[in-house]
């Protein structure tokens, strides 16, 4: 089981559990073509975005394999919400885990998903114990494969067309790392 003492703090972000106050700006990313590309849902209208922020607000720790911890990311120096960062628990017995991550495009290029993922992949390494933690993304994501390189991620796999999305066949590219590749970092 995982809870975290929140917030969790990085040098220029601060991690905690969405609130409801959060609605407007969830909104703000979830409702962007741009953002749903390369996800399997589409742009969220407002309602929707309420919808989600009250199932991210119940996902605050991991307390059984399944779980995502979904975290409200937060730039320190403006208070402003950037994104989230989640980590699922897939299995207890074999110690997986996958980490996954979206951000408003207004604060891309700034080097915050990989800040913040990297305080997701502690978490699961370090306070949950995981032995092996996955990013799965679409293949034409170069963005976010950058993201789980800098990481120290390695390629593990190139799935060609494996999953049917959004009218179109699409590819998956799976990173991986083991807890003694981020012992060694």
């Amino acid at each position: 089981m995982l809870r975290p003492d929140y917030p969790l703090r990085t040098d220029r972000l601060l991690l905690r559990p969405f609130e409801p106050g959060d609605l407007a700006e969830l909104y703000a990313y979830q409702s962007l073509p741009e953002v749903a590309r390369f996800l399997y849902w589409e742009p969220r209208d407002l309602e929707e975005s309420r919808v989600f922020l009250q199932q991210k607000m119940a996902s605050s720790a991991l307390e059984k394999e399944g779980d995502w911890l979904v975290m409200a990311v937060l730039w320190r120096e403006t208070g402003a919400l950037v994104g989230e960062v989640n980590l699922q628990w897939r299995s207890r017995e074999h110690r997986q885990g996958e980490i996954g991550y979206i951000f408003n495009p207004a604060y891309h290029g700034r080097g915050f998903a990989t800040e913040a993922a990297e305080e997701g992949l502690r978490l699961g390494f370090e306070d949950l114990g995981l032995h092996r933690i996955v990013g799965r993304l679409d293949g034409r994501n170069t963005a976010s494969a950058r993201v789980l390189e800098r990481l120290g991620m390695r390629r593990e796999a190139h799935l060609v067309e494996n999953e049917f999305v959004k009218g179109e066949w699409s590819d998956e590219i799976v990173y991986a790392m083991l807890r003694r590749e981020w012992d060694a970092r």
